[in-house]
């Protein structure tokens, strides 16, 4: 475990990550997804894949790595372009889980694994579209600590800056972004994922034009029980 300093603009910024695999010479770099961290990615990913040099890392505010700002997605990628030249990694394979799969894909690796990923827009039920209505009113009439009572179980805990970050980063619509990316994908889905839906997993593979759709049974967090199958499929696409 290691901590690296990356400066964006005046915004600094404390990377904590891990390597494996020091001496290999290509690199897979594996983003986890939001209100998770690289812990969950090394259970299921640290024993696949010993060819590469494996970067685990926590995105910022998440896990061990601080963050006193609020940011998009882009500036997440733009956080990540910074701290992987600061540690002379090579985007080979960039895997993403969820909102990572979101900074994976604006990385543009050789090889980019999409993991459920978000970025596809999903219609809100009548019910979250109440709480959302309902929500807007507390915050007008009692502040932010009435308002966050009703926020959503994603940013428990958070400070209010990552707070403002999920309202940011869980509205945005990466179809086009999608549709642009021009390199290898592999796209790996839980056929009962519930946070991003299988049809959302279609659009993404429809959208991009050089991927591979694997739906896979399971929920958002499938991957813990795959890693042998994509390392297989990987290790087919190299």
């Amino acid at each position: 475990m290691a901590v690296k300093k990356v400066q964006l603009n005046s915004q600094a910024f404390e990377i904590n990550y891990e390597i494996l695999n020091p001496k290999n010479k290509k690199d897979l770099i594996i983003l986890h997804g939001w209100g998770s961290n690289k812990e969950i990615m090394k259970q299921a990913f640290s024993k696949i894949l010993p060819q590469f040099r494996h970067i685990y890392i926590d995105l910022p505010g998440f896990g061990k790595s601080d963050n006193d700002y609020i940011l998009n997605t882009q500036s997440y990628a733009y956080i990540m372009e910074e701290f992987l030249k600061k540690i002379n990694a090579q985007k080979d394979i960039i895997m993403g889980h969820s909102f990572g799969g979101k900074v994976a894909t604006l990385l543009k690796p050789e090889l980019l694994i999409l993991l459920s990923n978000s970025g596809i827009p999903i219609p809100k039920p009548f019910s979250i579209r109440f709480k959302i209505k309902l929500f807007k009113i507390l915050k007008n009439i009692g502040g932010s600590a009435l308002s966050k009572a009703f926020a959503s179980k994603d940013v428990e805990g958070m400070s209010q800056n990552m707070y403002e970050t999920f309202k940011i980063v869980v509205n945005e619509d990466f179809s086009d972004i999608f549709a642009s990316h021009e390199g290898n994908t592999l796209i790996f889905w839980g056929k009962e994922d519930s946070a991003t839906p299988l049809w959302s997993g279609e659009k993404v593979a429809e959208l991009i034009q050089n991927s591979t759709f694997y739906p896979l049974k399971g929920d958002h967090f499938f991957f813990l029980k795959y890693s042998i199958f994509i390392e297989k499929v990987v290790n087919g696409k190299l």
